[in-house]
This record gives structure tokens, sequence and C-alpha cells, in this order.
């Protein structure tokens, strides 16, 4: 009868935590998390782990690879745990006095953790570069969209800075021109887009262009404000002194006057 290799003859750089606090049942608990999981992986989970055993295996991660990293020469980001167990070890028996004279045991136990750390296969190593060099591009496509975008509003605001502000229509109301014509790129005199890498980088004018033109924006907002809130002043004082004039003017009622009193004295003669 053959049997596979067994997990403590594995081969890999190994490291052992001897007589580590706490049963080996709760410590197994935790490395059936991380095994076959690659150490970057490994350590988000244990990051994460609530449980107590965590802290201690997570150390006892990190002092495997530093073994295959300084004794074997290997590359830390190409390594995966490969194998974790966790054996019974010793156990400090205590106890905690009862009623009537007994005794409650206290067993303290102790465990043996061991991690065995190996090199990815190639096939998975050329799969996690794959997906992290589609990630890389995508952040860098992400940020010149970005550089793109930032390029053509310091254009736009380039422009409408040197036509001297945003047209008004007859109706009073302005007009934004926040797009460019085909064959005419706004601000072409001024602002110079300067190309690294294909990635487009604004010069500082163009910055400064565009903090300006921000600034007389919401000056001359601020002061149509002003002007808006004095003409709703003045016309409702303007009202209120209608309704007060028709008062004043009209006239108070006179009463009547008494007639004097020396036609009933005549009558009485």
């Amino acid at each position: 009868m053959t049997f596979g290799t067994k997990t403590n003859e594995r081969e890999g750089t190994r490291a052992v935590l001897r007589n580590a606090p706490g049963s080996a049942s709760k410590v197994r608990v935790v490395l059936d998390l991380i095994r076959g999981l690659d150490v970057k992986s490994a350590r988000d989970v244990l990051e994460f782990c609530e449980r107590d055993a965590a802290t201690t295996v997570g150390k006892l991660l990190d002092s495997a690879v530093a073994n295959a990293e300084h004794n074997d020469e290997m590359n830390g980001e190409e390594l995966f745990v490969s194998a974790c167990f966790a054996d019974e070890a010793r156990t400090q028996k205590r106890f905690k006095p009862r009623a009537r004279g007994r005794a409650g045991k206290i067993f303290k136990r102790t465990s043996h953790i061991t991690i065995i750390v190996s090199r990815l296969p190639e096939d998975r190593l050329a799969r996690i570069k794959a997906k992290a060099e589609a990630a890389q591009v995508e952040r860098r496509s992400r940020r010149t969209g970005a550089n793109q975008e930032r390029g053509r509003r310091a254009r736009v605001a380039a422009s409408q800075k040197v036509q001297g502000g945003p047209a008004e229509t007859q109706g009073g109301a302005t007009e934004t021109h926040d797009h460019d014509h085909e064959g005419h790129d706004h601000g072409e005199a001024i602002v110079d887009a300067v190309v690294v890498n294909e990635t487009p980088v604004i010069v500082d004018d163009a910055a400064d262009t565009l903090e300006a033109v921000t600034e007389e924006a919401e000056a001359k907002l601020d002061e149509q404000s002003e002007l808006a809130v004095e003409a709703t002043e003045e016309a409702a004082a303007a009202d209120a002194a209608a309704d007060e004039a028709p008062a004043e003017e009209a006239p108070a009622e006179e009463a009547p006057a008494e007639e004097p009193a020396a036609d009933e004295n005549k009558d009485a003669e």
C-alpha cells in the first residue's frame, strides 16, 4: 500500500513555534483559513480574523517568509502556504477551590505550530502576474482620462479668458462654451500640453488661469446677488410707502358746532 508525502515531510521552508499558548484545536481553525493561499492573501485574511490565534499565526507566517528569503534566497512575493498544522503540546494542570473542600480542574493547554511555505507553480504565477498587469493598465488608463479632462477644461478656461469671458445672449443669459471645434483648439496659443509617456500633462499656467477665471466668476455672482437683494429691499420700501399715503391724505371729519344757548333764554322770556 502506497501513501503520499506526509504533511511534516513536504518540501519548502518552514517555521515552527513550540509551546504556543492556546489549544491546538483553536489554532487549527485559523490555519484552515490560510492553507493553500499565497502569502499576500494569507496576510489579508489573518489581519481581519477576530480570533486570538490569528496574531500568533501571522507572526509565524512572517518568520517562515523571512527564512525563505534569507536562507533559501527565494522571492517572498512568489510564495504560498503549502502546509500548516498544529500539534498538541504539554498541558499545565491547575485547580480551582470549590465548595465542600472539592477542587475544580483547570487545564492550560499549549500547542506546537508549523507553517511551510513554497514557491508557487509557474501557471499560477503567470495568472497572478497577468492579473496585476491588467490592474495596472486599468489604473493608467483611468489616470490618462482624468488628465485629458483636466487639459480640456484648462483649454476652455484659457479660451474664455482670451475672449473676455462667457458671451451673453439677447435674453441676457450667459452662454457657456465648453467644447472644442474640429480644427480649432481653445487656448492653443496659451496652453500647451506636454506629453510624457503618452500621458498629457498640463503646464502650471493653465491651472493658474483656471483659478483666476473661477475667482472672477465667483466675484460676479456675489455682485449680482447683492444687486438682487438691494432691488428687493427697494421694492418692499416702495410698497410700504404706497400703503401709508392714502391714510395721511384722508381729511378728518369735523364735529358739528354747538349752537349758542342765547335762543333758549329768549324763548323762556
